[in-house]
């Protein structure tokens, strides 16, 4: 592949879930598939494939959309022979519950205690649809069983409804979806003027990336070209454990508030530490143009935002940290699932609910990997290697500081907030791969 080839972003080619912002609010469906028959496999393809928005034909007016992503046992599934399958990353072939304990899916996150099929080689097709409401994402389910119709040999084996409100805040009652990148050639703006836009190669294969080169793609071209990596996963919250761990340490109501900030790195608008460190501003948090405009480097000992928090630890901007920041970055999708839990509410009602999280990248090992292993479950890149993020990490009777003056304010006994109940490792083609995956005779 020429260097020069690389270089122009065929919007056209790229589904658009990989790079068009979500709507607000917008209802949504993951869909997990098993593809017994491989020919009804690819006919399913055939059918979608026409269907599928780019980035250029996504109509944001519209703002309904379908995505489809392979796990690796669905490449085998469908036929790719194993020349082309052996070009994608050991990580990818392996899947996620391969590389749980590496990136920190121990304990109660461990594999085997995942909910049924995630995990398990089963989970070959992802399809994941959203729209503005209820009602029209009635239209994309529909779109959905009619592409399956009379494909006995392709099987619905788990569904998870997610949503995002109008107010966006996610389990834990914050703003999320803040302080996504900016990418070279897309057309969409970034929000803080602060980051220089990333290279498309560190989110969309076959292009230049943050090292100035163009990574090895999965072979032939054709299939590698135009596409994206996506690691889902099920995150189960406990918020009732979350509200009565801080309501156990805060001194008022205020100092509650405060702390909470102080584990998120935001305040419950949006609304950064970093601009406003002493109380919320909710007109801050809610203007886009503002919210996402800040950097940590006048703020190296975390006294407005503690350096392990969790908002810092997953982009430390221009934080003093190990690794090179521009070379992790990710784009982060997270919905919310299930009902929240009422304001007030300190013990736990037994509703499942959580964020369905995805991540978007051209480069598992050192995106989405990297962060999971080194910057949420090892604390010695911010000097407190006996730490994790405070929120997601793998917390059992961890710790956390909030550095303060005269004397900072330590935690102990974090219990694990955050349980992961199942994910999977996906590449999600460009529509050329698609209709080349649909054609394949083997």
């Amino acid at each position: 592949m020429s260097i020069e080839k690389g270089s122009a972003l065929e919007l056209d080619d790229i589904q658009a879930a990989a790079l068009q912002p979500r709507p607000i609010p917008y209802a949504g469906f993951y869909l997990a598939l098993r593809i017994d028959d491989r020919r009804q496999g690819r006919e399913l393809l055939r059918r979608l494939t026409p269907v599928l928005d780019s980035v250029a034909s996504f109509d944001p007016e519209r703002q309904v959309s379908l995505a489809v992503a392979l796990s690796f046992q669905g490449l085998k599934a469908l036929g790719v022979p194993a020349e082309s399958l052996a070009t994608f990353p050991e990580e990818f072939q392996e899947g996620m519950a391969a590389r749980a304990e590496y990136i920190g899916d121990v304990g109660e996150s461990a594999p085997e205690n995942w909910e049924s099929p995630l995990g398990s080689k089963d989970v070959h097709l992802i399809l994941a649809g959203l729209a503005p409401d209820a009602a029209r994402l009635q239209m994309v389910l529909l779109l959905t069983r009619d592409a399956l119709r009379d494909l006995p040999g392709v099987v619905a084996i788990w569904q998870q409804d997610v949503h995002v409100g109008p107010d966006e805040k996610e389990p834990f009652g914050f703003r999320d979806g803040i302080g996504q990148p900016a990418i070279e050639g897309t057309g969409i703006p970034g929000t803080n003027p602060y980051e220089e836009p990333l290279r498309a190669g560190e989110f969309i294969t076959g292009y230049k990336d943050e090292t100035h080169g163009i990574a090895p793609i999965p072979q032939p071209e054709v299939l590698g070209r135009n596409g994206t990596y996506v690691a889902f996963r099920k995150l189960h919250t406990r918020v009732a454990d979350f509200r009565q761990y801080l309501r156990d340490r805060a001194k008022d109501p205020a100092d509650e508030e405060l702390l909470a900030a102080k584990f998120l790195g935001r305040w419950p608008s949006g609304a950064p530490l970093s601009l406003t460190p002493d109380k919320d501003d909710p007109e801050l948090g809610a203007d886009p143009q503002r919210n996402n405009a800040f950097l940590y480097g006048d703020d190296p000992e975390g006294l407005k935002c503690p350096v392990g928090a969790h908002a810092r630890r997953m982009n430390p901007r221009d934080a003093v940290v190990t690794g090179e920041v521009r070379l992790h970055r990710m784009i982060r999708r997270g919905t919310t699932y299930g009902p929240p839990l009422p304001k007030g509410v300190l013990e736990n009602d037994g509703a499942d609910r959580g964020i369905m999280f995805a991540f978007v990248g051209a480069h598992l090992d050192r995106q989405f990997e990297f962060v999971q292993r080194q910057w949420v479950n090892d604390g010695k890149f911010i000097g407190a290697p006996a730490e994790k993020d405070p929120l997601i990490g793998v917390n059992d009777d961890g710790g956390f500081t909030v550095p303060r003056r005269p004397i900072r304010r330590r935690f102990k006994g974090l219990p694990p907030f955050v349980v992961n109940r199942g994910g999977e490792y996906c590449f999600m083609p460009g529509r050329s791969a698609l209709r080349w995956l649909s054609d394949l005779d083997t």
